[in-house]
């Protein structure tokens, strides 16, 4: 157990066993349970009790409901800590949620809820340690992009059942907004048409909350979240996005606040003020965790090379920029760390075969088929955003800048370069890793080649274009685990054998670390 003080050893970083009541939880508590946000102090608690049939999600309907909660040093509830009550209804969709305070900071606990002599499934959830603490060790299971539509959450389980992370990092996606055969077609999605009304964003979140795997994962330990685009649409800007057609679907600000209204019902997550997504969670001196909202706040995306460097263009918006200033250059930490929706490197995409080249650009979001040097809805498209933090990053001297990153569906391992054009000798300030997608289409799927075939090409290319890039694969889905030390952070890919197999193995696909105040990376072979 990773305690405030620091670790004993390593066998003590492995989290008090979950007893498996999933199956024993009342038929009130179908949605499960789920923990977010730690502090040293606090946590999130979450859960959905259906009190009648009739409330279902979505629906309106079900009557005002007075739901218990209970929060234990172990799994029988023999030592409860603390609990208390929570009023919720179908103004709330009748979801719970509870920030659960004096607590005692870096320890593992128990939690439940109750409701007219039903259970909830046991929950387990971890407090953050001491702001003051010195800890030897973290590790998070970090994920991205878990397309209900593409196949089982597989990867859910196994970090569910590894028994030694801290926290899951989710960097978007959460869900899909697509009807039925958009994107994805093993599994179907409801409500049967494309998400746009309050009700349909509920039903949506309810129905990935009905996953198995998923609620295996939320009941092994707290989360941290932030959204993407299709928690509300593809390629959502400030004012839009590209799946959204104004007039036609309303407003895209009515359904950006419905979206974002279901959002915070269903998810474990404390927002700030004014719907602030964007937050800093800290872990003693070992680490603080800074999670971005990439699509609140940023400009369209651009329709040419001019104006992805145009100054007057931002990503993250004045505030959020600030924000995030402060905390790459905060002192006291160890690392600093980016929970980053959308790739933060410099990448220049070679020509590649039209095979490849049609399915990269609807990926990644370029332009042409055939190769450009920029990203438009990643930080290649607001350029001038990523040089105000690469030039802060240097000119202040900050190491040990680390930047977790999802969206593209596929793997990659960055040092974040001074200049592209002049790397290495320019030097780094920072680096990032890109993790795979849960089960969203990559190359192999967009191409329909076997998979290591079309890509591998194109995986050449573009480390040989991009001297920056350490290593990228295009083609496999999965998880990863992301490990921090005082002297080094690792993060290790896992992928799966098959996402349509619930049962899918995995198997450690490759590593890298990072030593503290190099600002390098390095392969490693064996897995934390």
């Amino acid at each position: 157990m990773l305690r405030a003080g620091g670790l004993a050893g390593a066998a003590t970083l492995l989290a008090p066993a979950l007893p498996s009541s999933a199956a024993e939880a009342g038929p009130a508590f179908r949605h499960g349970v789920a923990s977010g946000d730690p502090l040293p102090d606090a946590v999130i608690l979450w859960t959905r009790v259906t009190p009648v049939e009739d409330a279902t999600p979505g629906s309106g309907a079900g009557p005002d409901v007075t739901v218990r909660w209970q929060i234990a040093h172990d799994p029988a509830f023999r030592d409860v800590v603390v609990g208390g009550t929570a009023r919720t209804g179908p103004d709330r969709d009748h979801t719970v949620t509870v920030d659960a305070t004096g607590l005692a900071p870096g320890r593992w606990y128990f939690y439940r809820f109750s409701w007219h002599g039903q259970r909830s499934a046991v929950g387990r959830t971890r407090t953050a340690p001491a702001a003051t603490a010195s800890p030897d060790r973290l590790r998070f299971g970090v994920v991205s992009c878990s397309n209900w539509q593409a196949g089982h959450f597989a990867a859910y389980q196994h970090l569910a059942e590894r028994g030694d992370i801290d926290a899951v990092l989710h960097l978007g996606d959460y869900l899909y907004e697509y009807a039925p055969g958009e994107y994805g077609n093993f599994r179907p999605h409801d409500p049967p048409h494309e998400m746009v009304t309050l009700s349909d964003y509920r039903r949506r979140h309810a129905q990935y909350k009905t996953d198995p795997q998923l609620q295996a994962l939320h009941a092994a330990c707290p989360w941290i979240i932030t959204w993407d685009d299709h928690e509300t649409a593809n390629d959502a800007w400030s004012g839009g996005a590209e799946n959204h057609t104004e007039g036609v679907e309303g407003s895209w600000t009515a359904r950006r606040r419905r979206a974002r209204r279901a959002y915070a019902e269903w998810m474990p997550i404390r927002f700030g003020d004014d719907w602030r997504l964007y937050r800093r969670l800290r872990f003693g001196t070992l680490a603080e965790l800074t999670m971005l909202d990439l699509r609140s706040h940023r400009s369209k995306q651009a329709a040419t090379v001019g104006e992805a460097d145009d100054p007057g263009r931002t990503i993250v918006g004045a505030e959020q920029l600030g924000f995030l200033r402060d905390s790459l250059t905060t002192e006291d930490v160890r690392w600093k760390l980016v929970g980053n929706p959308v790739m933060f490197s410099p990448l220049l995409l070679p020509p590649a075969p039209r095979v490849v080249g049609e399915p990269l650009a609807e990926l990644t979001g370029l332009v042409p088929e055939d190769g450009v040097p920029f990203n438009v809805d990643q930080w290649d498209g607001y350029q001038h955003d990523r040089r105000e933090l690469i030039r802060l990053l240097g000119h202040r001297d900050v190491r040990n800048a680390v930047f977790l990153t999802g969206d593209i569906h596929t793997s990659w391992a960055f040092e974040v370069p001074v200049d592209a054009g002049t790397y290495p000798v320019s030097g780094t300030v920072a680096t990032e890793f890109v993790v795979p997608s849960v089960t969203s289409d990559n190359i192999d799927e967009l191409t329909g080649a076997p998979p290591r075939t079309a890509s591998v090409s194109v995986e050449q290319a573009a480390m040989a274009l991009n001297r920056h890039l350490k290593w990228v694969e295009l083609d496999s889905h999965g998880y990863t685990v992301f490990d921090v030390r005082p002297d080094r952070v690792q993060l290790d890919w896992y992928f799966l054998a098959d996402r349509e197999n619930a049962r899918s193995a995995a198997t450690h696909a490759k590593s890298y670390a990072v030593t503290a105040g190099t600002q390098r990376m390095h392969e490693v072979s064996d897995p934390v």
